[in-house]
């Protein structure tokens, strides 16, 4: 089955075509700038995409649609077959992912434009975390607020730990079912997971993205009576939430949002990038320290994504500080790069630690493609925009 997989941002559509049965990455590609003159919207969007794809495809046409969606809430737990419900769903649950839901649902309607009798699939990032026990996912706050507006921790990343969790484990020669990790998804946006048998029992973001680690531009945790501190002195929600989602995080410690650059600045003598670096590295090791606990003794510890997978600098930063854990790092073997799973450990560490190359597009496609095949009838049409 010829899957397109679709990442649908405010500004940018990143896609790539999969055949779910060979495995192969057919094509794979960015359409950026969306609403601008020369992309205007979504829609345009996926005319530019029609006409990219006749060529890679070799003539071939796409039987399905994969579309990843951040927030899923409390209904979905499993990737679905979109129809107009679902979308709307979709859209509702815009609140609480206002910079990713509402453009995954303009790119499902476009792509229903677009091609109409092309089933389609919602991938949720949320539904990993589904299995979160109450003591997790519960916030110390009035229950009518959870029943009224669904304040809990929802957690995000799913997707990604969903892949890379089986993947540790099998190179580890672990039953997936048996395997507990805490796992390290550290990219732009970034945050841990503690699997317990091969499921999430906790992870650190929450109602929202925001919660857990330090990330390129968000805060991650912090007290919240600063909040409160700051309406007093006139900071208005759309203020507070440019500040703690755009202006925070390594971007306030160190003066860059990119972890490469700061890397490169704090070997030059750069104090404030170097003091970034350890409280993100910080906060991570609390983390691991804390769902080693959860999962009453990991069996390994795992980094993923694109900072996981390739900023050793701080890999190395984050694992000099589990020493407690009886963790050793092996310094050679953490500089080695690769597109396989590979262990950075060394022989005599209690735990091992891995680097496990995550897939988000092929969880994606896989799951897209079961969705399909399982359902036996059509894509229903989604509402017009």
């Amino acid at each position: 089955m010829l899957v397109l997989v679709i990442n649908s941002g405010s500004s940018s559509l990143k896609y790539q075509v999969r055949d779910t049965e060979s495995g192969e990455l057919l094509t794979k590609g960015i359409i950026d700038r969306i609403g601008e003159e020369a992309v205007p919207d979504h829609g345009a969007a996926l005319e530019e995409l029609s006409r990219l794809l006749p060529e890679a495809l070799g003539g071939r046409d796409i039987d399905a649609v994969g579309h990843r969606v951040v927030h899923g809430g409390e209904r979905f737990s499993e990737p679905v077959l979109i129809d107009n419900e679902i979308v709307r769903s979709i859209e509702r649950l815009s609140p609480l992912a206002p910079l990713h839901n509402p453009a995954s649902a303009r790119g499902i309607r476009a792509v229903h434009d677009k091609w109409p009798k092309t089933p389609q699939v919602a991938v949720f990032d949320t539904a990993f975390h589904r299995t979160l026990p109450q003591e997790a996912w519960r916030y110390a706050l009035p229950n009518s607020l959870y029943r009224k507006y669904g304040i809990r921790r929802y957690g995000f990343h799913g997707t990604s730990y969903g892949f890379v969790a089986p993947a540790a484990a099998d190179f580890l020669g672990i039953k997936p079912q048996e395997f507990d990790a805490v796992i390290a998804h550290l990219g732009n946006g970034a945050s841990v997971a503690a699997i317990k048998n091969g499921r999430s029992i906790d992870t650190s973001m929450g109602f929202t993205p925001l919660e857990g680690l330090v990330m390129g531009t968000r805060s991650g945790d912090v007290d919240p009576s600063i909040l409160v501190f700051l309406l007093r002195e006139g900071y208005d929600a759309n203020t507070l939430d440019d500040l703690l989602n755009r202006e925070s995080g390594l971007l306030a410690l160190g003066g860059a949002s990119d972890m490469r650059t700061l890397t490169e600045a704090a070997a030059g003598g750069n104090e404030a990038a170097a003091m970034a670096l350890d409280v993100a590295a910080y906060r991570l090791a609390k983390y691991i320290g804390a769902y080693h606990v959860a999962v009453g003794g990991a069996q390994a510890v795992v980094f993923t994504a694109g900072i996981g997978e390739n900023a050793w600098e701080f890999r190395e930063l984050t694992v000099n500080r589990l020493g407690a854990l009886g963790i050793s790092l092996d310094a050679d073997a953490n500089l080695s790069r690769g597109s396989e799973a590979r262990l950075i450990s060394t022989a005599d560490s209690k735990i091992p630690v891995l680097v496990v190359p995550t897939d988000e597009e092929e969880a994606i496609a896989e799951a897209t493609a079961e969705v399909v095949a399982r359902s036996s009838t059509s894509t229903p049409s989604p509402a017009a925009p």
